[in-house]
């Protein structure tokens, strides 16, 4: 297994571009030019007459700053001209994103005026242009990047959506786009990629306006261009299909010859007032008068349309099965009780011996009587002797109980578990290779927005080119620590992790001759590890051996790998 660079630009635009190398069954590198391809539209892009003097993306690196503030990390589009990359606000400590040209590109210009007219809008159901500069023959737009969304496009790539959020999604898209047009301003490229969906279930709309200017791409109708976009987002998410005859953003056309069908009709199941409104936003040029609802020509039509559908109920949850009951049988002897008490060993059975064969005799009802009476004498003695047992064990406890006064003794105190404070962390490698120096501080800072973040790894989820991968914390002076609640970015096929105590924060040590204070496994988001005996310390390595397959996202390629935040400690 090869471990490879994070900085590849061969990977999905946070922008909401779509890859840069085509890859076979896919969507192609210019999102813009493949809708163009896949559906008629009035949108329009530069005359390419224009554009051939035009200078070429700036050649930048990672590391390199904008404005002493703005660092460049991952390049992750390189098109027409322009860039864009993954940076750092080292002001405020937070991931951003940007957008650069040259100022003399025939497009700045009007990216500027796009970038400054969506920065007035406001609008939270936008993600926010924070900055748009012209500055050394530069020209960059500087906007919010959020770690903890999901695009649509990989949303869909599980599977439909579901009918209750595929009515959130065209709801809040609609009312979005709407307040949009109120203020002047149009998107023109609304593709599943420019679509997020929060960790909370809102839907944030990217590059209103700027994703359009950088391409050049115009409309006459702009309002009409948006609601049929809309309608092909809600058309994908209820049948998984792209609406047009050719393949797009990952997803499978239409079959050719056929038209643009409803999508109750493409996938059993449909709800079918979404299928009615997803018809009548794509087929918003008037030619629907056969059917009986009028076009959505404007996203404001759409979005009191969609109002006025009847409400969509969420899925109902879903409950564990309870376990079978299980039928409890009762034996002679047990008096009344269950023959077996789960965790408790059962009260032996007494068995009475088998008795002779009857006697006519007035010597065998003698003898008939006598054994009756062994019996009750044995069982009295018996349950005398559980009796004085029982009762000699209570007396025992309840003498302890009691203080020489005759007043109850207080119940032990449990020791509460106390937050323990992290006063500096470092990267742990002891082979040598460290994987994110500089995201070491977001592992503890108390932003569950930022974290550390591993390299991406081909192989797994059990790392084999390596130990592992860690961090190693410094809690100030020695406490008592007895478990660790970790924050993770990836949740999958498992994340196996364990925490030692540590004599430094230096990374020559191996784990190996460290003293393990506690492992654990989680398929979920949170990892909590819990020791079996507090072990005293002044630093904690946590050390991580298997990582969950993932998805590209902002900060890496796909892969195994991993993401920390909001590491603590309790002693």
């Amino acid at each position: 297994m090869a471990e490879r660079s994070t900085a590849a630009v061969d990977v999905a635009d946070n922008s909401g571009d779509e890859p840069l190398t085509a890859k076979a069954g896919k969507a192609t590198a210019d999102g813009a030019a493949q809708t163009q391809e896949s559906r008629p539209t009035n949108t329009s892009t530069t005359d390419p007459e224009a554009d051939r003097g035009r200078s070429s993306a700036p050649d930048l690196h990672s590391g390199h700053k904008l404005a002493r503030r703005y660092r460049l990390e991952e390049c992750v589009t390189r098109l027409d001209g322009f860039s864009s990359w993954r940076a750092m606000d080292e002001k405020l400590r937070r991931a951003v994103g940007v957008h650069l040209l040259p100022a003399d590109h025939p497009r700045a210009r009007s990216v500027l005026a796009a970038a400054r007219s969506a920065a007035l809008l406001g609008d939270p159901r936008f993600v926010q242009v924070l900055d748009a500069v012209e500055e050394n023959d530069l020209v960059y737009v500087v906007h919010e990047w959020l770690p903890d969304a999901t695009e649509l496009t990989a949303l869909l790539a599980a599977g439909p959506l579901e009918a209750h959020e595929a009515y959130q999604l065209v709801h809040q898209v609609a009312q979005a786009m709407a307040a949009a047009h109120r203020e002047g301003l149009a998107h023109l490229r609304l593709t599943p990629s420019a679509i997020l969906r929060t960790s909370t279930g809102q839907y944030r709309i990217r590059g209103l306006a700027v994703n359009a200017a950088l391409r050049g791409i115009t409309s006459d109708t702009p309002q009409r261009s948006d609601t049929e976009a809309i309608g092909a987002l809600l058309y994908a998410a209820l049948t998984r299909r792209w609406p047009y005859e050719n393949d797009a953003y990952g997803l499978s056309g239409l079959p050719k010859g056929v038209g643009l069908l409803p999508p109750d009709q493409v996938r059993a199941g449909v709800h079918r007032g979404l299928s009615e409104i997803a018809m009548r936003a794509l087929a918003n040029d008037g030619a629907t008068a056969s059917r009986q609802e009028p076009p959505c020509t404007t996203p404001e039509e759409l979005a009191k349309a969609v109002s006025a559908m009847p409400r969509i109920r969420p899925p109902e949850p879903v409950f564990p099965a309870p376990a079978e009951y299980q039928h409890t049988t009762y034996q002679q002897g047990t008096y009344g009780r269950p023959s077996a008490i789960p965790g408790a060993a059962s009260p032996p059975t007494l068995v009475a011996p088998p008795l002779p064969a009857p006697l006519q005799s007035r010597t065998g009802r003698a003898l008939k009587w006598g054994v009756a009476a062994l019996l009750i004498a044995a069982l009295g003695l018996g349950s005398w002797q559980l009796a004085d047992t029982l009762l000699r064990d209570s007396g025992s406890d309840t003498n302890q109980s009691q203080t020489s006064e005759g007043n109850e003794a207080p119940p032990p105190k449990k020791k509460t578990p106390v937050v323990l404070s992290i006063k500096d962390a470092a990267e742990y490698y002891p082979d040598g290779l460290p994987q994110n120096l500089d995201g070491v501080p977001q592992a503890h800072d108390g932003d569950s927005s930022t974290y550390w973040r591993s390299k991406s790894f081909d192989e797994g989820p059990k790392l084999i080119i390596k130990d592992g991968v860690g961090l190693v914390f410094d809690l100030g002076s020695e406490h008592e620590v007895s478990a660790a609640a970790i924050s993770l970015r990836d949740s999958g096929d498992h994340t196996t992790a364990a925490i030692y105590a540590a004599d430094s924060m230096d990374s020559s040590t191996k784990v190996t001759d460290m003293k393990r204070i506690a492992s654990g496994t989680t398929q979920s988001n949170n990892l909590v590890l819990t020791a079996k005996k507090p072990v005293k310390t002044r630093y904690v390595v946590l050390w991580l051996t298997e990582m969950p397959k993932s998805g590209r996202d902002e900060f890496s390629r796909a892969g195994y790998k991993q993401g920390i935040t909001n590491v603590k400690f309790t002693g």
